[in-house]
Protein backbone atom coordinates (compact mmCIF):
# COMPACT_ATOMS: atom_id res chain seq x y z
CA UNK A 1 0.00 0.00 0.00
CA UNK A 2 1.43 3.39 -1.03
CA UNK A 3 1.62 5.88 1.84
CA UNK A 4 3.30 8.53 -0.32
CA UNK A 5 2.84 9.19 -4.03
CA UNK A 6 4.91 11.91 -5.73
CA UNK A 7 4.44 12.47 -9.45
CA UNK A 8 6.30 15.02 -11.61
CA UNK A 9 6.84 17.34 -8.66
CA UNK A 10 8.27 20.79 -9.33
CA UNK A 11 9.02 23.24 -6.53
CA UNK A 12 10.11 26.83 -7.10
CA UNK A 13 10.93 29.38 -4.40
CA UNK A 14 11.46 33.08 -5.19
CA UNK A 15 11.63 32.26 -8.87
CA UNK A 16 14.30 29.59 -8.49
CA UNK A 17 13.28 26.04 -9.40
CA UNK A 18 14.55 23.77 -6.61
CA UNK A 19 12.94 20.46 -7.67
CA UNK A 20 12.41 19.26 -11.23
CA UNK A 21 9.96 16.52 -12.20
CA UNK A 22 10.56 14.34 -9.13
CA UNK A 23 8.54 11.10 -9.06
CA UNK A 24 8.56 8.22 -6.57
CA UNK A 25 6.30 6.33 -4.19
CA UNK A 26 6.78 4.99 -0.67
CA UNK A 27 4.97 1.98 0.73
CA UNK A 28 3.89 1.19 4.27
CA UNK A 29 6.78 -0.35 6.16
CA UNK A 30 9.40 1.04 3.77
CA UNK A 31 12.40 3.18 4.75
CA UNK A 32 13.74 5.50 2.04
CA UNK A 33 16.90 7.58 2.49
CA UNK A 34 17.34 10.74 0.45
CA UNK A 35 20.99 11.37 -0.41
CA UNK A 36 22.85 13.99 -2.40
CA UNK A 37 25.22 16.94 -2.08
CA UNK A 38 24.49 20.21 -0.34
CA UNK A 39 21.94 22.22 -2.29
CA UNK A 40 20.59 19.20 -4.18
CA UNK A 41 17.03 19.77 -2.94
CA UNK A 42 16.83 17.18 -0.18
CA UNK A 43 15.30 19.42 2.50
CA UNK A 44 13.07 21.07 -0.11
CA UNK A 45 11.69 17.64 -1.00
CA UNK A 46 10.94 16.81 2.63
CA UNK A 47 9.29 20.21 3.20
CA UNK A 48 7.11 19.75 0.13
CA UNK A 49 6.05 16.27 1.24
CA UNK A 50 5.28 17.64 4.72
CA UNK A 51 3.15 20.42 3.20
CA UNK A 52 5.38 23.22 4.47
CA UNK A 53 6.00 24.61 0.98
CA UNK A 54 3.66 24.31 -2.02
CA UNK A 55 4.39 22.44 -5.21
CA UNK A 56 4.63 24.55 -8.35
CA UNK A 57 3.25 21.63 -10.38
CA UNK A 58 2.81 17.89 -10.16
CA UNK A 59 0.89 15.65 -7.79
CA UNK A 60 1.64 14.78 -4.16
CA UNK A 61 -0.56 12.42 -2.15
CA UNK A 62 0.08 11.44 1.48
CA UNK A 63 -2.09 8.66 2.90
CA UNK A 64 -4.35 8.99 -0.13
CA UNK A 65 -4.96 12.74 0.21
CA UNK A 66 -3.50 16.01 -0.96
CA UNK A 67 -2.55 18.44 1.78
CA UNK A 68 -5.51 20.61 0.81
CA UNK A 69 -7.86 17.66 1.42
CA UNK A 70 -6.38 16.76 4.78
CA UNK A 71 -7.95 18.06 8.03
CA UNK A 72 -5.15 19.35 10.25
CA UNK A 73 -6.00 17.06 13.16
CA UNK A 74 -5.98 13.94 10.96
CA UNK A 75 -2.73 15.10 9.42
CA UNK A 76 -1.11 15.50 12.83
CA UNK A 77 -2.17 11.97 13.76
CA UNK A 78 -0.67 10.41 10.64
CA UNK A 79 2.30 12.59 9.69
CA UNK A 80 5.21 13.42 11.99
CA UNK A 81 8.11 15.62 10.91
CA UNK A 82 11.55 16.24 12.40
CA UNK A 83 13.14 19.31 10.73
CA UNK A 84 16.86 19.99 10.60
CA UNK A 85 16.56 22.42 13.52
CA UNK A 86 14.06 22.33 16.37
CA UNK A 87 14.18 25.51 18.47
CA UNK A 88 12.61 25.38 21.92
CA UNK A 89 13.72 27.71 24.70
CA UNK A 90 10.88 27.22 27.18
CA UNK A 91 11.86 25.45 30.42
CA UNK A 92 9.94 22.27 29.67
CA UNK A 93 11.19 18.99 31.04
CA UNK A 94 12.25 16.30 28.61
CA UNK A 95 9.12 14.30 29.39
CA UNK A 96 6.94 17.35 28.72
CA UNK A 97 8.60 17.92 25.34
CA UNK A 98 8.04 14.30 24.31
CA UNK A 99 4.44 14.51 25.54
CA UNK A 100 3.80 17.32 23.03
CA UNK A 101 3.76 14.61 20.38
CA UNK A 102 0.56 13.21 21.91
CA UNK A 103 -1.40 16.48 21.66
CA UNK A 104 -3.28 15.50 18.45
CA UNK A 105 -4.65 12.38 20.12
CA UNK A 106 -7.48 11.85 22.58
CA UNK A 107 -6.12 8.68 24.08
CA UNK A 108 -6.15 9.71 27.75
CA UNK A 109 -3.39 10.47 30.21
CA UNK A 110 -2.64 6.84 31.10
CA UNK A 111 -2.03 5.78 27.50
CA UNK A 112 -0.09 8.94 26.70
CA UNK A 113 2.14 8.57 29.76
CA UNK A 114 2.91 4.97 28.78
CA UNK A 115 3.79 6.00 25.22
CA UNK A 116 6.01 8.82 26.49
CA UNK A 117 7.81 6.37 28.77
CA UNK A 118 8.31 3.94 25.88
CA UNK A 119 9.59 6.68 23.56
CA UNK A 120 12.01 7.93 26.23
CA UNK A 121 13.35 4.42 26.69
CA UNK A 122 13.61 3.83 22.94
CA UNK A 123 15.86 6.89 22.53
CA UNK A 124 17.86 6.17 25.71
CA UNK A 125 16.75 9.34 27.49
CA UNK A 126 14.56 7.91 30.26
CA UNK A 127 17.15 9.08 32.80
CA UNK A 128 16.69 12.65 31.49
CA UNK A 129 12.90 12.79 31.81
CA UNK A 130 12.92 15.46 34.55
CA UNK A 131 15.79 17.54 33.14
CA UNK A 132 14.98 20.93 31.63
CA UNK A 133 15.25 20.86 27.86
CA UNK A 134 17.35 24.08 27.46
CA UNK A 135 20.01 22.57 29.73
CA UNK A 136 20.62 19.53 27.52
CA UNK A 137 23.53 18.90 25.19
CA UNK A 138 22.98 19.04 21.43
CA UNK A 139 22.77 15.27 21.15
CA UNK A 140 20.35 15.00 24.08
CA UNK A 141 18.10 17.67 22.53
CA UNK A 142 18.14 15.78 19.24
CA UNK A 143 17.11 12.52 20.90
CA UNK A 144 14.35 14.33 22.81
CA UNK A 145 12.92 15.78 19.60
CA UNK A 146 13.14 12.38 17.93
CA UNK A 147 11.23 10.82 20.82
CA UNK A 148 8.58 13.55 20.44
CA UNK A 149 7.91 12.90 16.75
CA UNK A 150 7.96 9.14 17.29
CA UNK A 151 5.45 9.45 20.13
CA UNK A 152 3.19 11.38 17.75
CA UNK A 153 2.66 8.33 15.49
CA UNK A 154 3.57 5.59 17.97
CA UNK A 155 0.49 3.35 17.73
CA UNK A 156 -1.28 1.70 14.83
CA UNK A 157 -4.45 1.93 16.95
CA UNK A 158 -4.37 5.72 16.52
CA UNK A 159 -3.84 5.64 12.73
CA UNK A 160 -3.03 2.72 10.45
CA UNK A 161 -1.47 4.84 7.68
CA UNK A 162 1.47 6.83 9.04
CA UNK A 163 4.44 8.69 7.55
CA UNK A 164 7.57 9.72 9.45
CA UNK A 165 9.75 12.44 7.88
CA UNK A 166 13.22 12.96 9.31
CA UNK A 167 15.73 15.58 8.13
CA UNK A 168 19.22 14.50 9.19
CA UNK A 169 18.03 12.62 12.30
CA UNK A 170 21.52 11.44 13.26
CA UNK A 171 22.98 14.96 13.45
CA UNK A 172 24.73 15.57 16.80
CA UNK A 173 24.46 11.89 17.79
CA UNK A 174 27.43 9.75 18.72
CA UNK A 175 28.07 6.43 16.97
CA UNK A 176 26.19 4.30 19.49
CA UNK A 177 23.11 6.49 19.50
CA UNK A 178 23.16 6.71 15.69
CA UNK A 179 22.90 2.93 15.51
CA UNK A 180 20.28 2.82 18.25
CA UNK A 181 18.18 5.42 16.45
CA UNK A 182 18.39 3.64 13.10
CA UNK A 183 17.42 0.34 14.71
CA UNK A 184 14.43 2.06 16.29
CA UNK A 185 13.42 3.48 12.90
CA UNK A 186 13.53 -0.02 11.44
CA UNK A 187 11.31 -1.27 14.27
CA UNK A 188 8.79 1.50 13.63
CA UNK A 189 8.78 0.68 9.92
CA UNK A 190 8.04 -2.94 10.80
CA UNK A 191 4.83 -1.72 12.46
CA UNK A 192 3.67 -0.29 9.12
CA UNK A 193 5.09 3.23 9.22
CA UNK A 194 6.62 4.62 6.02
CA UNK A 195 9.84 6.56 6.66
CA UNK A 196 11.37 9.25 4.43
CA UNK A 197 14.62 10.70 5.75
CA UNK A 198 17.64 12.68 4.66
CA UNK A 199 20.97 11.11 5.58
CA UNK A 200 24.49 12.33 4.91
CA UNK A 201 26.12 9.18 6.30
CA UNK A 202 25.96 6.84 3.32
CA UNK A 203 26.92 3.78 5.33
CA UNK A 204 24.03 4.35 7.72
CA UNK A 205 21.76 4.63 4.69
CA UNK A 206 23.13 1.41 3.22
CA UNK A 207 22.81 -0.38 6.53
CA UNK A 208 19.26 0.58 7.46
CA UNK A 209 17.30 1.93 4.46
CA UNK A 210 15.38 -0.19 1.98
CA UNK A 211 15.76 2.31 -0.82
CA UNK A 212 17.85 5.30 -1.83
CA UNK A 213 16.57 8.44 -3.56
CA UNK A 214 19.56 10.29 -5.02
CA UNK A 215 19.05 14.00 -5.77
CA UNK A 216 21.38 16.13 -7.86
CA UNK A 217 20.62 19.73 -8.83
CA UNK A 218 16.97 19.23 -7.95
CA UNK A 219 16.51 16.13 -10.08
CA UNK A 220 16.00 12.55 -8.95
CA UNK A 221 18.90 10.80 -10.68
CA UNK A 222 18.59 7.39 -9.00
CA UNK A 223 15.84 5.54 -7.14
CA UNK A 224 15.96 1.93 -6.07
CA UNK A 225 17.33 -0.69 -3.66
CA UNK A 226 20.44 0.52 -1.87
CA UNK A 227 22.91 -2.03 -3.22
CA UNK A 228 21.70 -1.53 -6.78
CA UNK A 229 21.66 2.27 -6.69
CA UNK A 230 24.83 3.23 -4.85
CA UNK A 231 27.85 2.78 -7.11
CA UNK A 232 31.23 4.46 -7.41
CA UNK A 233 29.94 6.16 -10.55
CA UNK A 234 26.93 7.61 -8.75
CA UNK A 235 29.11 8.84 -5.88
CA UNK A 236 31.29 10.70 -8.36
CA UNK A 237 28.25 12.14 -10.12
CA UNK A 238 26.71 13.35 -6.87
CA UNK A 239 29.70 14.49 -4.88
CA UNK A 240 32.62 14.65 -7.28
CA UNK A 241 34.28 12.14 -4.94
CA UNK A 242 36.24 9.02 -5.73
CA UNK A 243 35.08 6.20 -3.47
CA UNK A 244 34.52 2.47 -3.67
CA UNK A 245 31.40 0.51 -2.79
CA UNK A 246 32.39 -2.91 -1.44
CA UNK A 247 30.84 -5.83 0.43
CA UNK A 248 31.17 -5.92 4.20
CA UNK A 249 33.18 -9.02 5.18
CA UNK A 250 30.84 -9.99 8.02
CA UNK A 251 27.31 -9.50 6.72
CA UNK A 252 27.77 -8.92 3.00
CA UNK A 253 26.02 -5.55 2.90
CA UNK A 254 27.40 -2.74 0.77
CA UNK A 255 29.67 -0.15 2.41
CA UNK A 256 31.38 2.96 1.10
CA UNK A 257 35.12 3.41 1.56
CA UNK A 258 37.20 6.41 0.51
Amino acid sequence: MAILEVRNLDVAVAGAKLLHQVSFSLAAGEVAAVIGPNGAGKTTLLRAVAGDIPASSGDLMVCGRTHQQWPLLDKARQLAVLPQTSILNFPFTVAEVVALGRNPHSTGSAVDEQIVAEALAALDIAHLRDRLYPQLSGGEKQRTQLARVMAQIWRAEDAQERLLILDEPTASLDLGHQQQLMQRIRQMAASGIAVLMVLHDLNLALGFADRLLALHQGKLVANGPCAAVLTSELLHQLYGAYAAVVRHPLDGRSVVIL
